[in-house]
């Protein structure tokens, strides 16, 4: 198998593996199951529960708060440490001995929650903690039938072990404290803009590199046109020119394909799955990167002869001098990625290869013209909505957003994502774009500027400033509606593609370039070896 067959294949995983934009959990959890009435109306806000057993820092925990009862402090620094008493009985259905402000701790069931709060409250108790009999948290709402529901103290939900842990400190006659804060997320995190960056870098990079490439295969058709024409048409359709255009069949059967794959990951969504998807990306990721390294490197004097000399490998024929040498770096980096990426500064290793897995591909991979980039575009568009939002009737959870974020796998996400961590968000997390949301857009950016270079446009007056600017514009609306949302995981192919798409459908009718666009994807040209001088190639 051939470099190119192979990066072709791992573009194949990517675009199924294309997750929506997303970040760390939601602090707001909205639910219309649960609806609200006066006294219970409160959203159901995640809670930092921090530890002290016998005056030592200890665990911190998280847990959500209840539908009623008072708001919680944002500000750490405003919420006071204070003791934690175990209710007796346990569960706090019957009344309790009289408290002095220490926080309850009780059990969860034979009684409702606002009966237990009720009765917390009744007892002095300044905040009451449920542990759940599950190590998931579980929303506390108010009975429909309930009428005491006007609760003066906060109710707080922990998960089974965190519980467990502070009923056993107690019980060894440990003195337990608390502080319970619900910290706000801020409006906007910086690693928001270091992500725009490399998504936006990433595409202008790729589009250059790109038309270069084009403009480079056009010229060199031209030289061999001008020098000996019937030499050249004995060479047409012989051999293989490097790249894959895209047909409409194959955009379609995207959605189809992709469709059924992400199904299968939601279902098989293991460890061991992400082990492979670890191996595959590692594979992609070192591809990827080597290309980009001999692409780089190849324009230096120093290192040309070694990126044109050539020696035949057994498996991977023939192979540069420069890529044998800067092989073992991709694959140490894979390796070395692969075995610690657990670790807190895994994440510039991930972007390293992914970056470089994406600029090869659209590289590599390429629209022939505006119809089939139409269609792609508009199938990713779907598909990105179908299984963020449409995907929750049916299985009661966006489907993409739990395999982006690695659920039932114990990894933090899977492999096919840039990630950069939540900076000054005291939940942490990261923010993190899937692969799809670069690549298909992107492929349409390229070819805008591949159209424009072999038109002589220049800059200003043709498409690549304004598809680049459409989909900076559309990416940075995906943030806003991602902040509205409270860090609830958005479709960025749903902001993304009427902004790219639209504006360059749009200044293509306008321009009278829209059947050309459409069909060709190409300008005619009907002396190409007098229009594509390299004298002209500094007007642009």
């Amino acid at each position: 198998m051939d470099l190119q067959t192979a990066v072709v294949l791992v573009l194949v995983v990517v675009l199924m593996l294309s997750p929506s934009l997303s970040s760390a959990g939601d602090i707001v959890h909205h639910d219309d199951i649960a609806p609200k009435r006066p006294g219970c109306d409160n959203n159901f806000v995640l809670v930092k529960v921090p530890t002290w057993v016998n005056g030592i820092e200890d665990s911190e925990y998280v847990g959500v708060g209840a539908r009623f009862g008072p708001t919680l402090e944002s500000k750490e620094k405003r919420a006071s440490h204070t003791r934690v008493v175990l209710a007796d009985p346990p569960d706090c259905c019957k009344q309790q001995k009289n408290l002095s402000g220490e926080v309850m701790l009780v059990h969860r069931g034979n009684c409702s929650f606002t009966a237990k709060a009720n009765i917390a409250e009744a007892a002095n108790a300044s905040a009451i903690l449920i542990i759940n009999y599950h190590t998931e948290l579980f929303k506390m709402v108010c009975e429909k039938n309930e009428s005491d529901v006007d609760i003066g103290i906060p109710a707080v939900m922990l998960p089974q072990d965190a519980g467990t842990n502070l009923e056993n400190e107690l019980m060894n006659n440990s003195t337990v404290s608390v502080q319970l804060y619900s910290p706000l997320r801020p409006l906007v995190d910086i690693a928001e803009v270091f992500l725009w960056l490399m998504a936006v870098g990433t595409i202008l990079c790729a589009s250059y590199w790109s038309a270069w490439s084009a403009r480079e295969a056009a010229l060199e058709h031209d030289k061999l046109l001008k020098d000996d024409p019937d030499a050249f048409l004995h060479m047409e359709g012989v051999g293989s020119t490097g790249y894959v255009d895209i047909n409409t069949t194959a955009a379609v059967l995207f959605v189809v394909i992709a469709s059924c794959f992400l199904v299968m990951l939601y279902k098989l969504m293991s460890f061991w799955f992400v082990e492979i998807l670890v191996v595959l990306f590692c594979i992609g990721g070192v591809e990827g990167l080597q290309t980009c390294l001999v692409a780089l490197l190849s324009c230096f004097r120093r290192f040309k002869h070694a990126g044109e000399s050539f020696v035949k490998v057994p498996i991977f024929g023939a192979l540069s001098y420069l890529t044998l040498a800067v092989s073992p770096f991709c694959i140490v980096l894979a390796v070395v990625w692969a075995v610690f990426r657990h670790i807190s500064y895994a994440w510039i290793g991930q972007d390293i290869l992914g970056i470089a897995l994406i600029l090869t591909v659209l590289q590599i991979v390429r629209i022939p013209n505006l119809k089939v980039g139409t269609v792609l575009l508009s199938c990713a568009f779907l598909y990105d909505i179908f299984w963020v939002f449409v995907s929750k009737w049916w299985f009661r959870e966006s489907v993409m957003i739990v395999v982006a974020r690695g659920d039932k796998s114990r990894e933090d996400g899977i492999p096919m994502l840039l990630k950069i961590p939540r900076m000054f968000d005291p939940w942490g997390g990261y923010s993190i774009i899937g692969f799809g949301d670069i690549i298909l857009p992107g492929l349409v950016v390229a070819f805008s500027l591949r159209y424009d270079w072999l038109a002589n446009k220049r800059l200003r007056d043709g498409y690549f400033v304004w598809a680049m600017t459409a989909y900076g514009l559309g990416l940075l609306i995906t943030y806003v509606a991602l902040n509205l949302m409270d860090g609830h995981g958005q479709p960025a192919l749903l902001y993304i593609v009427p902004f790219t798409l639209g504006t360059f459908l749009t200044l293509g009718k306008k321009r009278g370039d829209f059947k050309i666009l459409w069909t060709r994807g190409e300008p005619e040209r009907l002396c190409p070896h007098v229009q594509l001088q390299p004298s002209q190639e500094k007007d642009q």
